[in-house]
Order: structure tokens, then sequence, then C-alpha cells
């Protein structure tokens, strides 16, 4: 499989070291640097594109890439303004597009695990739930995709909550994301339950970047064989 890699942050090195240790190439790299290479005719000698870059720029990355006609993987979070718009021109143009706030296959059972805690604690009003993330100092946005996805889905299970914050909570129906950036975090992500007796905590916490990494090649790998739009939950069968 040739893989473009459109950002070549920690991220992007990352990614190409386990997509070359699996067997793949990696013909194009575009970054910074090189935006004149990111053309059509370059998009189109590779098979997949994977992405990770800033939210600013992400929306018109998958955009030049479906123009190209190559599937895209992409772990770029902030953008999601813009979800809907991009969803529908990859379905108008019979597209492939793979986003996940978090590719870590452990992240997408902790999703899960939330899930199953938010409907498990869903009747009983005296707990209150919150979020806390932690990531590294050069994380752009915040909440961090995953805080945001976690939120999201804790919203539809527990009455009352209509809305999720990135302060402290002010109100009843407020969900509280609190963010901490420090150091070289790569990402922890903790749910709390709390009442006047006692608290229920969760968390997951990744120890380096190479679950990222490896779960969008992994993504890029699944879009050969798959189309439309797709998610970790489709590859996982979850």
């Amino acid at each position: 499989m040739k893989i473009v890699l459109v950002g070549y942050g920690k991220m992007g090195k990352e990614i190409e070291k386990i997509a070359l240790g699996r067997g793949h190439e990696v013909p194009l790299i575009i970054d910074i640097g090189n935006p004149k290479d990111f053309t059509k005719e370059n998009l189109q000698k590779c098979d997949v594109a994977i992405e990770f870059t800033t939210p600013g720029a992400a929306p018109g990355n998958y955009l030049k890439c479906l123009e190209a006609g190559i599937p895209v993987v992409s772990g770029t979070t902030g953008w999601l303004a813009h979800k809907e718009e991009i969803l529908e021109k990859f379905r108008k143009a019979g597209g492939t597009f793979f986003y996940a706030s978090n590719f870590s296959v452990g992240v997408n059972l902790f999703f899960e695990l939330n899930r199953k805690l938010a409907t498990l604690m869903a009747p009983y009003g005296d707990y209150n739930v919150s979020v806390k993330e932690t990531h590294h100092t050069q994380k752009l946005d915040a909440p961090s995709g995953t805080a945001i996805t976690i939120a999201n889905d804790i919203l539809e299970k527990i009455p009352g909550k209509n809305d999720w914050v990135n302060k402290n909570q002010e109100h009843d129906n407020q969900l509280e994301i609190i963010s901490e950036r420090i150091g070289d975090v790569p990402g922890i992500h903790s749910i709390i339950y709390e009442s006047d007796i006692d608290y229920i905590e969760i968390t997951h916490s990744a120890k380096t970047r190479k679950g990222l990494a490896l779960g969008s090649v992994i993504a890029a790998e699944y879009c050969l064989g798959h189309s439309g739009i797709l998610t970790m939950k489709d590859l996982l069968n979850i």
C-alpha cells in the first residue's frame, strides 16, 4: 500500500515508522515546507492519505484528497464545526473518509466502557458527572477530540445534562470538561461520577503515541477493502 502522509509532525513521523514496519510505502509526505507537492497528480500515485494536521487546514486537505479520488484517514481534531459539510461532500462524490477523534484501540474500548457506565449511572441523580483530560503543551485544541466524544456520549445517556462546557460547571445541566496541558503527556482521560458519599472514576492513560499511529495505519489498511463514511466502530466491529 502506498500512503501519502499529510502532516509530518510527531504523529506523522510515528505513523511513517509503523507504516514502513508493516511493509507499506510512503512515497509522498506533505508538510508546511512543500505545499506545491500537494497536487491531484501526486495524490493519485498513492492508495490512501493519512492526515494529521491542524483544525484550520484539515477540511481543505480532505477535499483535495477527495478530488484526487483517494480515501482519507484523519485524526485531526478541532474541525468538527465543518463535519456535516465534509461528510456530505464525500457521500455525494462516493468518496471514502475514515475519521476518529482517537485511533487507539484501547481508547475506543474505553468509549464503549464510558457508554455502558453512563447507562448504568443514568437512574442515579445523586451523582454528578465530569470529565478531565490532560495533554502535552503543543496540543492546539481544548478540549481534546477524545474528551468531546466522551462528553457527547455521556450527554446521550445522562438525564439533565444538556451541554458540555470547557470550564468549571456553573449550572446543573452542564457537563464539565477540565483541560490541562502539561509537558509531553500523550493523553489522559478520566470520567468521574461523584456524590456526597462516594465517587466512581475510570481513566485511560496513553503511554506513547504509538497506539494512535498504529490505529491510523490499520484504518488505512481497512479503507482498501471498505468504502463510504467509516469509523473505529466499523473497524472494531462494535
